[in-house]
């Protein structure tokens, strides 16, 4: 069984994870996929060297996330084409990893989750959601970055409406960390009963 835990930019996808993880599931996410493959020495990062030029990549010749971060988002073009060379091979990774998976069910952590075929893999989604106040405040407190910075990554992302919409399951991250680990108890108890 594979559950699909998806939410927006600051929702707490993290803390869900870490929390399902201490209870002994495996833990696959899109978003380390997402980095593997743009690792210094595989093919897609040399097709990103080549199409925006040898300043994408910093002194270690490492990719720099936020010049590209900062590029996809201020041209619809570039991140479209962007997508299409990594979405595949991002794919290719997660089914990699959700084979090798050994824990009863795992858990398949992606911000994309709902806007990729990556939601076709999953046996139930499960939406960690906030108000996007929240959101804002949570990611630029933690990436250091500005609100409108924060709101055009939120724009670029499935709307609130749609992800509720499409979840088997909600959890409103909007108390502690203790609280939102006995939200995650009480889920992975279920899932454990439908294994």
């Amino acid at each position: 069984m594979i559950i699909g835990l998806t939410g927006g930019i600051g929702s707490g996808k993290t803390a869900a994870s870490d929390a399902f993880k201490s209870l002994g599931v495996d833990i696959i996410d899109a978003d380390m996929s997402s980095r593997r493959v743009v690792e210094r020495g595989q093919p897609a990062l040399e097709d990103i060297q080549d199409h925006f030029g040898s300043d994408i990549l910093d002194s270690e010749n490492n990719l720099d996330r936020a010049k590209l971060r900062e590029i996809i988002f201020q041209d619809p073009k570039e991140r479209v084409w962007l997508e299409e060379l990594l979405h595949p091979k991002i794919t290719q990774h997660i089914k990699d990893q959700l084979e090798s998976s050994k824990s009863p069910y795992c858990v398949l952590v992606s911000p994309l989750l709902l806007e990729t075929e990556q939601k076709s893999f999953c046996s139930s989604v499960l939406v960690v959601d906030v108000p996007e106040e929240s959101q804002i405040l949570r990611t630029s407190k933690r990436d250091g970055v500005s609100e409108e910075q924060v709101k055009s990554i939120i724009a670029t992302q499935i709307n609130r409406e749609q992800r509720l919409k499409q979840a088997d399951e909600i959890i409103i991250n909007d108390g502690s960390i203790e609280e939102l680990k006995e939200k995650i108890l009480v889920l992975h108890t279920k899932y454990l009963s439908q294994c």
